[in-house]
């Protein structure tokens, strides 16, 4: 008898910590992989290790922020991509509503619209963002990047911000 007691308590907490722990992730705060290099050099800056394996960076999500929709220019963001709602993106909020964005020719403007905000990766060459997706609804943001947490020696806080774009040539980063 004792022994189905304890099994009970056991697949009891067990059952109460997973439930805590998906309000956590789904309410205040996740932790996502950060998948290629469209936010070089600020997500992912060294691919590839001395020992040949590859590790992607690990940050954390800040979920508070879609209480009201605060966000600032520059705050990184993870967001659910237009074309594709399961694939997430992570890219800094370059403009939000109301703002003007000048393209790649002079003469050519953007006002972004209410309820929206235009994201651009880091790294300009290798991103596919709202210079090709157009404004992105405030409704498919999951989350501010605050930390990067894994792995280990790369552990430090996301700082809002002008972004650390980098260009690329054939060569490498200019």
């Amino acid at each position: 008898m004792t022994n189905r007691s304890f099994l009970w308590d056991l697949a009891k907490k067990y059952f109460t910590a997973g439930l805590i722990g998906l309000t956590i992730s789904d309410r205040y705060v996740s932790v996502t992989a950060v998948r290629g290099s469209s936010m070089y050099p600020t997500l992912n800056p060294h691919k590839k290790y001395s020992d040949g394996f590859v590790f992607d960076d690990y940050v954390l999500v800040e979920k508070l922020c879609l209480e009201k929709y605060k966000f600032s220019r520059g705050d990184v963001v993870v967001f659910r991509s237009p074309d594709n709602f399961e694939e997430k993106q992570i890219k800094r909020i370059t403009a939000l509503s109301g703002d003007w964005v000048n393209l790649s020719f002079p003469s050519d403007a953007v006002r972004i619209p209410n309820g929206h905000c235009w994201v651009e990766g880091d790294n300009v060459s290798c991103s596919m963002d709202s210079r090709s997706i157009g404004p992105i609804p405030l409704g498919l943001i999951c989350g501010r990047v605050t930390h990067v947490v894994w792995p280990p020696q790369r552990i430090s806080r996301i700082i809002s911000g002008p972004s650390n774009r980098v260009e690329w040539s054939e060569g490498g980063a200019i």
